[in-house]
């Protein structure tokens, strides 16, 4: 059956995304790296680099998503792109002169993570307006599907590349991804329309809020945020602490570690490829329900992992069964949040989102670290397996519909009523 065409802006918009999505996964765990290797930084240093740098970014984010509300959408994309592509260039060059800080690694996180939020808060913004929304569940499958891949192929290559070539060549490729992306969203070409206010002068204080405003006042997506931000937060918790589990006290070696998070990711492009299908016959409630509890099952298999090949297979075991359960459940929340979003809301509404998710990982990732600390790596992942598996409870019970002027908005994607407050 021949792949669905999503029209020309769509395809350079997914071409872009892919080229910074796989630059991403060659750099994966790339700042760690070099702050343990180059800066001799020491766990709550590395700690701090994967929780505090992505905290401060969700707060520079927090001003940013009015502002990336009301202007025209591409533009804000390319000024996001570029800012990253700067930024991270800063790193290769302080470390080629001798003068790269841990201090510097902590900045560029943060800046990175705000501009990523706010990146993907335009991105969802113009899909919703150059998509069909018939086609909206078949473009997220295919961001869904495309950024399991990367995960999948790129930390494998990045780790080969940092072996041959030191420590900062993936930060390098990484820069250059936002680089090509920006060139590609640029070749979209044409003029996005300008989201115009009805109001007279600034935008008021209370546009910071009206993200969040929206998502607790919308009786679906409110339920839907609250369980993904614990369940975001619960499952990237146990990253690093696994990390330390099986490299450190169960002894498995680099290449088999790799390998028990690069072979699982296959499952992402089961799960969002099988997601247009499964939504078609079974509608968006049930799999809320249903894939939303699956995926919150899994975790407590990871503290039984134990040395050699049944550690391995258990590892791989557990995390495939996550990612199928992720990949499908994820487009269709997108889908879900575009479809009971009016357009002059998107932009704050997903970056309240990303915020907030952002903001649960750093906290649970910080918090998993103390535990682990107080106890042991295991304890630690045994009581965040524990706590997920309440998490379903959070999920809405039945279908509800959104308020009559939030349906009727959202549905048309009238520029009416844009008065940011």
């Amino acid at each position: 059956m021949a792949r669905r065409s999503l029209g020309r802006q769509f395809g350079w918009l997914w071409a872009a995304y892919a080229v910074s999505a796989y630059g991403s996964g060659f750099g994966f765990g790339a700042f760690p790296l070099i702050a343990v290797l180059a800066l001799h930084a020491g766990p709550a240093e590395v700690s701090a680099l994967s929780a505090v740098g992505p905290a401060v970014g969700a707060l520079i984010a927090v001003p940013l998503a009015p502002w990336v509300e009301f202007r025209r959408k591409r533009p804000v994309m390319i000024v996001m792109d570029l800012t990253r592509f700067a930024v991270m260039a800063t790193v290769p060059v302080a470390y080629a002169l001798g003068r790269l800080t841990f201090p510097q690694l902590l900045l560029v996180s943060a800046v990175v993570a705000a501009a990523k939020i706010a990146f993907n808060a335009a991105s969802g913004a113009y899909l919703k307006a150059i998509v069909r929304p018939a086609d909206l569940l078949v473009a997220n499958a295919r961001f869904e599907s495309t950024n399991w891949s990367s995960i999948a192929v790129g930390p494998p290559l990045g780790g080969a590349a940092i072996g041959l070539f030191g420590p900062v060549v993936t930060v390098m490729a990484d820069a250059l991804s936002y680089l090509l992306s920006a060139l590609g969203i640029t070749a979209i070409g044409g003029r996005d329309e300008a989201p115009r206010l009805t109001g007279q002068g600034p935008v008021r204080a209370g546009a910071l809020l009206d993200g969040w405003r929206h998502i607790l006042g919308h009786p679906g997506l409110r339920p839907l945020w609250l369980n993904n931000m614990l369940v975001a937060g619960l499952i990237m918790a146990t990253e690093p602490l696994l990390a330390v589990l099986l490299l450190r006290q169960l002894g498995f070696p680099p290449w088999q570690y790799g390998l028990a998070f690069a072979a699982p990711c296959a499952g992402g492009l089961i799960g969002s490829r099988l997601a247009r299908r499964v939504v078609a016959r079974h509608g968006q409630h049930r799999i809320f329900r249903t894939v939303g509890t699956l995926r919150a099952i899994w975790l407590i298999g990871l503290a039984f992992v134990r040395p050699g090949l049944a550690g391995l297979l258990t590892v791989i075991a557990v995390e495939l069964a996550i990612i199928i359960s992720m990949s499908l459940y994820s487009p269709v929340l997108a889908t879900y949040r575009l479809e009971n979003t009016p357009r002059h809301r998107v932009a704050r509404t997903l970056s309240a989102w990303s915020i907030g998710q952002q903001a649960s990982i750093a906290i649970f990732t910080a918090l998993g670290g103390l535990l682990a600390g107080l106890t042991s790596p295991r304890t630690a992942i045994t009581v965040a397996g524990l706590l997920i598996l309440a998490t379903p409870l959070l999920l809405p019970r039945r279908p509800r519909p959104a308020p009559a002027a939030d349906r009727e908005l959202a549905a048309s994607g009238s520029p009416a009523a844009q008065d940011p407050c």
